[in-house]
């Protein structure tokens, strides 16, 4: 009995653990397989993107861990007073944090707050978080460190950030007008509730780790070298909070690995590279690749894909940013927002699944055209 019990609680952890890096086991895997016809090399891997990206995940954590984001999100909450003000509060929250700490870090900071005030309220969240999660994924497409897909095309092409914001910044401002639309076109309810106040934990630490935030994002703008930064990081996190290092997301670290490694092995294969090539030879091309490869596979290996194929990254940014609408896993942050609705409320999994998709193609098709209509046949 108890070595059924045993097999079948390992069973249940491979099970979890397969879900939850579904997409780390896919890039090792395809990796593993590529390797086979291609001798892999140390040269494929981009060592500034992975670290930019383990710097941010540090500072987010310590953020997370000095309760930063909530002590400021309870505060504006405990001041709104109906359902629209709600929110406005919520939705643009995350859209505008998104832009500095990521997307899916914006959605786990402030889903939980929101399933706290229906919890209170007594109020169906599920389009709100619905919307939030539009809003992470159209708030973080502004900025190179909003999400990882931005980081490597901001990276890759060695962009220089005027010609990054004058791309994206039109995306940005679509995205507040159809956030905007969404809320209006809600029903308005007053609401009563108190949320307990957050203190953040240690104002020291805050200030310390706001400034390296600050060196860090110099770093990114390619203003201060990336590998003094990590440097200042890593000594920063070994005299204030070694438990950070602990908390960094390496399956995602792992996962681009992996995705490199895979990547530069089928580039140097002649036959991919001539077919991807022609494929992707004008500007429309990868506007569109971006977007439908984005639906099937998540658009950051969609534009680490795409990327050795294409001069074209504008094209490629907008149609990889505005491919994180559409399906659930076009965007990984959206399986975030999913999960913790769905652990609150396990019996609304389909209709969750369908509220989403409605909202998330009514925005595919919408940006995907005028989008294409504004930037690409310009």
């Amino acid at each position: 009995m108890r070595l059924t019990i045993n097999y079948l609680n390992k069973s249940n952890l491979l099970v979890q653990f397969i879900k939850k890096e579904l997409v780390l086991i896919l890039a090792l895997t395809l990796a593993l397989l590529s390797s086979l016809w291609n001798v892999p090399k140390l040269e494929y891997i981009d060592y500034k993107v992975l670290i930019l990206l383990f710097n941010l995940m540090v500072v987010v954590e310590a953020y997370k861990d000095l309760k930063v984001l909530d002590a400021m999100a309870t505060y504006i909450l405990n001041k709104s007073t109906s359902y629209k003000y709600i929110s406005l509060g919520l939705i643009f929250m995350t859209f505008f944090t998104s832009m500095l700490v990521t997307n899916d870090v914006a959605l786990i900071t402030f889903v939980p707050l929101t399933l706290i005030i229906g919890k209170k309220t007594k109020i169906n969240v599920m389009k709100l978080i619905v919307f939030q999660t539009l809003g992470a994924n159209l708030g973080s497409s502004l900025t190179p460190m909003g999400n990882p897909q931005n980081l490597y095309i901001y990276s890759f092409y060695t962009v220089k950030p005027l010609e990054f914001f004058k791309t994206t910044i039109p995306l940005m401002i679509l995205g507040i007008l159809f956030l905007l639309v969404l809320i209006l076109l809600e029903k308005n309810r007053d609401l009563t509730f108190k949320l307990e106040n957050v203190a953040i934990k240690n104002t020291t630490h805050t200030i310390i780790f706001s400034i390296l935030f600050f060196l860090i994002i110099l770093s990114v703008f390619h203003i201060v070298d990336y590998k003094t930064t990590f440097i200042i990081t890593l000594l920063t996190v070994l005299i204030l909070n070694k438990n950070l290092f602990s908390r960094v997301d390496y399956s995602l670290l792992l996962t681009f690995v992996g995705f490199f490694i895979f990547i530069g092995n089928i580039s140097n294969l002649e036959e991919v590279k001539s077919y991807m090539s022609a494929l992707l030879n004008n500007k429309p091309s990868s506007y569109f690749s971006g977007i439908v490869l984005s639906q099937i596979i998540s658009n950051v290996p969609a534009t680490m894909l795409l990327s050795k194929f294409t001069l074209y990254y504008k094209e490629l940014l907008l149609g990889v940013n505005i491919g994180g609408m559409g399906t659930l896993i076009a965007s990984l942050a959206s399986v975030i927002s999913y999960k913790l609705y769905i652990n609150e409320y396990s019996d609304e999994n389909n209709k969750y699944l369908k509220v989403f998709t409605v909202y998330n193609l009514i925005g595919l098709l919408l940006f995907t055209s005028i989008i294409y209509f504004l930037l690409i046949v310009h």
